[in-house]
């Protein structure tokens, strides 16, 4: 037995069906065939949720790393926006870059030409001077007011 050409029916040889009568698929009259269904009534399984436990933990450690950074920031400007009366003790020694009527103390060494004064007495969240008359000792009164923080210096000269 010969296999047909493609194309020709295996039973009638040569024949081609009547116009009208179902043949050939994709012939006029014949209907077409859907695609066989795929996992026919199974559940389709739901997508595969993205790993959301990381995305988690790099969200967090994003925020936690930007609020350190502004926290660090914050904390540098505070220290070194202080002034030198108020992170200078009693026993430091400064020198005065500014005028008589308005001084930039600086902390310098007490072994170094530029030390003028040295501290003998600081009073912490107060503007009063006057609390220096009674330290004895005392030739020069000093105070920095503003930044939240008072101070007052009693010094004497170097």
């Amino acid at each position: 037995m010969t296999t047909p050409p493609q194309g020709q029916n295996p039973y009638g040889q040569g024949v081609q069906p009547h116009p009208g009568q179902p043949g050939q698929p994709g012939q006029p009259g014949v209907p077409q065939q859907p695609y066989p269904p795929y996992n026919q009534g199974a559940p389709v399984p739901p997508p595969a949720a993205p790993s959301g436990g990381r995305r988690v933990n790099k969200l967090v450690l994003r925020i936690g790393g930007v609020i350190l950074v502004g926290i660090l920031i914050a904390v540098g400007k505070w220290y070194l926006g202080k002034s030198d009366a108020e992170t200078t003790a009693v026993g430091d020694c400064l020198h005065n870059k500014g005028t008589q009527s308005q001084p930039d103390l600086k902390n310098t060494d007490c072994s170094s030409s530029d030390a003028e004064f040295e501290v003998i007495e600081k009073f912490d969240s107060t503007s009063s001077v006057s609390k220096c008359d009674a330290v004895k000792g005392t030739e020069v009164s000093y105070y920095q007011t503003g930044g939240g923080h008072d101070v007052v210096l009693c010094l004497k000269n170097k």
